[in-house]
């Protein structure tokens, strides 16, 4: 088995689809609209095969989360080397996006940064 795709909802279908074509290298396909209910969806596509589908209808409802709730905790991204991970954290930071944390090695051994994409999602780049 191999994962086909990942989902996640946003209030801003451009801006999101933008900052994972930006920072992330995907590729966007053309958007689905469903009349019926408003949804509205558009796949980002990666080099590897991998697939996020954005996601928006007009009855999205927000709620309380945390960095530590039940649930997906975050997306991994694999830049291949440390000089990536570096530069890409520092190009974030300097387009006002929240670094959570890093770049660091983890107790795991990951040469990492986590950063938030623009709906408040951890993404994590990775050596």
């Amino acid at each position: 088995m191999m994962i086909e795709h990942m989902a996640l909802y946003t209030r801003d279908l451009d801006r999101s689809s933008a900052f994972y074509q930006t920072y992330l290298d995907g590729t966007e396909d053309k958007q689905y609209e469903n009349p019926q209910t408003g949804l509205k969806t558009r796949f980002i596509s990666f080099a590897d095969g991998a697939r996020l589908e954005l996601m928006t209808r007009p009855d999205l409802e927000d709620g309380e989360r945390s960095r530590l709730w039940t649930g997906w905790a975050h997306l991994a991204f694999k830049a291949g080397t440390r000089e990536n991970v570096d530069a890409l954290t520092e190009r974030l930071r300097a387009d006002g996006y929240e670094i959570v944390s890093g770049p660091r090695v983890t107790g795991d051994g990951y040469y990492e940064s986590c950063v938030l994409d623009p709906d408040g999602n951890m993404i994590e780049i990775t050596a």
